[in-house]
């Protein structure tokens, strides 16, 4: 089984991390809190007010370290990273198929039915494991929405048009949020509907953070594929917009990001006081409750799972990079479809 890099993830203000021979350390207040060989990673994130020296950038630039920046809410500022290596044909074909939508729709039209298909399969889990705890309002909305998911994965397969397909996606969505408040199992916290930019409830801000740190992943898969991370089929280009890796994060969304912020607040790991509303009324995680969350993040990474298609062993942390590797095999030729993730 294939190993997937390490990525830490830097949470305490004020840190500042320096290379120490071939270690990345890191201190605060003249105190070290750890160490890592920089051999074992493949990216540092940095929450908050984190700095970071010039020579260890220089030497994760040398050693394809990705040093990526958030702000204290979870929300992208910046990336730096070494030389890029992607394949110019490879990316050419990418681009080629991007404008031409004969070609480019069928993988639209997958990332499209791998993620309705993850969204249903998290509502028949809730249903299934937890059907006895439900009301009867609550099971019914439940059996409602994934009947309603069901309909459109079969759409799907007869789709050809990259707008229906666009809009499939939506209805989906609606169906899906539209019962997520049934998967919570605990007082104190709801869920009002999907918001962002900013999100306004603890919920959505839990959502909303795993979905940056997944973006990351996502990211960092396409580029080590030899793919340009900003030319993707679902998500439209737009400057700045890592399009492809927003692509390759819809197929994970439900079966990772959701199902672990579900199983954080379902088994009281974070609770509605482990948020903060800002003046503007958006909500953000507290630095205790994002360092819970991280850990739990890096443990579901390393949770096995035999991969759908290529039917061996792997780990979800590496399944980004999988479907990233697979999507450039299609691209070149080796593949006559892109095999999406489906979870089961």
């Amino acid at each position: 089984m294939r190993r997937h890099g390490n990525t830490i993830y830097i949470t305490t203000d004020g840190a500042f991390l320096r290379k120490d021979g071939a270690n990345v350390v890191v201190t605060a207040e003249d105190t070290e809190l750890g160490r890592v060989p920089m051999h074992k990673l493949e990216g540092i994130v940095c929450l908050g007010r984190i700095t970071v020296s010039q020579p260890l950038l220089a030497a994760c630039g040398d050693h394809g370290v990705t040093v990526t920046h958030l702000d204290g809410r979870g929300r992208f500022v910046a990336r730096v990273e070494g030389p890029v290596s992607g394949n110019v044909l490879l990316r050419r074909e990418q681009y080629r198929r991007m404008d031409d939508p004969d070609r480019g729709t069928p993988i639209l039209c997958h990332v499209v039915t791998a993620k309705v298909h993850n969204q249903r399969a998290v509502v028949q889990r809730v249903r299934r494991d937890h059907g006895d705890k439900l009301d009867a309002e609550a099971a019914s909305a439940l059996d409602d929405a994934g009947a309603a998911l069901d309909r459109v994965v079969h759409r799907l397969a007869d789709t050809t048009a990259a707008e229906t397909a666009r809009g499939l996606e939506g209805e989906a969505a609606r169906a899906y949020f539209g019962v997520f408040r049934h998967f919570l199992r605990v007082d104190g916290l709801t869920f009002p509907g999907r918001t962002r930019r900013p999100p306004t409830d603890p919920v959505n801000a839990l959502l909303s953070f795993l979905y940056t740190v997944l973006t990351h992943d996502c990211r960092s898969a396409a580029e080590a594929a030899g793919l340009d991370p900003q030319a993707g089929f679902l998500h439209r280009p737009r400057p700045g917009r890592p399009s492809l890796a927003l692509d390759l994060l819809e197929e994970f969304r439900p079966v990772v990001a959701d199902r672990l912020a579900l199983s954080l607040i379902n088994r009281g790991q974070v609770t509605a006081g482990d948020f903060t509303t800002l003046d503007n009324g958006a909500v953000s995680l507290d630095d205790a409750a994002r360092k819970t969350v991280i850990q739990a993040w890096q443990e579901r990474k390393d949770t096995e799972i035999r991969h759908p298609f290529l039917d061996e062993k792997t780990t979800l942390g590496l399944a980004p990079a999988l479907q990233a590797q697979l999507l450039a095999r299609h691209l070149r030729g080796d593949l006559d479809g892109y095999p999406p993730f489906l979870w089961k």
